[in-house]
């Protein structure tokens, strides 16, 4: 890891736990006791987006999908307040970290018996903060395939397989400036994480597509 300091270390522990502490707000989960039910045991027993759409319909379905984009909003803008300014070349390192703490307090919450969401929505909250051009990439993985097949899930994996590439690709070409080789090692290894939680939370849909 790069930086030698014990302080780097900790900044990035940090980073973790404010992102779990706001990943652990469940919208849909909160939602669905609102409406009087336990939205995990309808659909697909998932506490997200997509099953509340599903079984509470499409207002019910945004509220949620802008709710679990937020929280990663706000736990990305926080880390980046306390942080990012005493440790500018960790900038992103830094939100990958926010990234990944969210996204495990959201799939795995401890006080629903870690059956949580998958973490799609919270990622697209991610891009929505990480740089201002893997906006229109971003939709564009989810719209395409979504679009051409009508499958959630698929979209879903475009999205997130999509930011990881992007990210790769303008490391590749110089856009992340005043990054070393190390730290764009680590940004690379945090990315492919992130990818790969989602792939794994969705591997029921990877099975029946």
């Amino acid at each position: 890891m790069p930086g030698s300091g014990l302080q780097e270390i900790m900044v990035r522990v940090y980073c973790l736990l404010i992102g779990c502490a706001f990943g652990l707000f469940q919208s849909a989960y909160f939602l669905g006791k609102i409406k009087g039910i336990d939205i995990r045991d309808y659909g697909s027993g998932n506490s997200g987006m997509t099953n509340t759409l599903r079984t509470l319909g499409t207002k019910a379905g945004l509220i949620v999908l802008v709710c679990d984009m937020l929280k990663i909003v706000l736990a990305v803008t926080l880390t980046t307040c306390l942080f990012a300014g005493k440790y500018p070349e960790l900038r992103y390192t830094l939100k990958l970290y926010t990234a990944i703490g969210c996204i495990i307090g959201h799939n795995y919450p401890f006080y629903m018996r870690f059956r949580g969401g998958k973490g799609v929505a919270v990622t697209a909250g991610l891009i929505l903060c990480f740089k201002p051009e893997f906006v229109p990439v971003g939709l564009s993985c989810f719209l395409i395939p979504w679009l051409s097949t009508h499958y959630v899930s698929l979209g879903s994996l475009c999205l997130v397989t999509g930011f990881f590439v992007q990210m790769v690709i303008e490391g590749s070409l110089g856009v992340f400036s005043g990054m070393s080789g190390q730290l764009l090692l680590e940004m690379y290894v945090l990315g492919a994480l992130i990818t790969g939680l989602c792939w794994f939370q969705h591997r029921g849909n990877i099975r029946r597509l």
